[in-house]
């Protein structure tokens, strides 16, 4: 059986916003195997800006389901955060390898579960454009102006220190990170 540790952070949890939370990520249990209880663990938080963020972990044995989002609507981070996870499952479920399968992992899911979503599942792996690009030698500093001037969350490009294929990206704060290649 699948429960439900619901905390909030700046907000009070009302019966409502459980049930909601409950109903969304009932969904999920479907795919398990429910011989043991699971715990949910659901942390609701609300910033300053009004914004609402939802952190759902779920501990398995061999596997860590996580999934966050944040809207500027409560009910809406719930529904996302509950279809990530979703996505989650059925990608693990249809791609894990059979090593991890032999260990026990297989006996907390479902078989036949995913079939309905394997159709889904191959779609969201289709490749619909191929690109290919230049690398220029720049900074990282550069490539994060080029990034913002082609309003693009991230961009590639050949670092000029270390001549290394580089990646700069848009974080979910807002600030910037980076990937160098050894």
């Amino acid at each position: 059986m699948l429960k439900y540790n619901v905390r909030g952070e700046n907000i009070e949890v009302t019966d409502a916003l459980r049930s909601y939370v409950e109903k969304r990520l009932k969904k999920l249990e479907k795919y398990f195997d429910l011989n043991q209880d699971i715990i949910a663990h659901v942390n609701l938080k609300v910033y300053r800006d009004r914004n609402a963020k939802v952190e759902v972990t779920i501990p398995l044995p061999y596997l860590v389901l996580r999934a966050e989002e944040t809207t500027d609507d409560m009910y809406r981070s719930i529904d996302f955060v509950s279809e990530k996870l979703e996505r989650q499952i059925r990608k693990y479920k249809t791609r894990v390898n059979r090593k991890t399968r032999e260990k026990g992992i297989g006996d907390f899911f479902v078989e036949g579960a995913e079939e309905e979503a394997q159709e889904k599942e191959t779609k969201e792996f289709t490749i619909v454009r191929n690109k290919q690009i230049g690398l220029k030698p720049m900074s990282p500093e550069e490539a994060i102006l080029q990034m913002n001037m082609l309003e693009h969350d991230f961009f590639v490009f050949q670092d000029a220190e270390t001549n290394g294929t580089s990646v700069v990206y848009r974080r979910n704060d807002g600030r910037y990170g980076l990937i160098e290649t050894k």
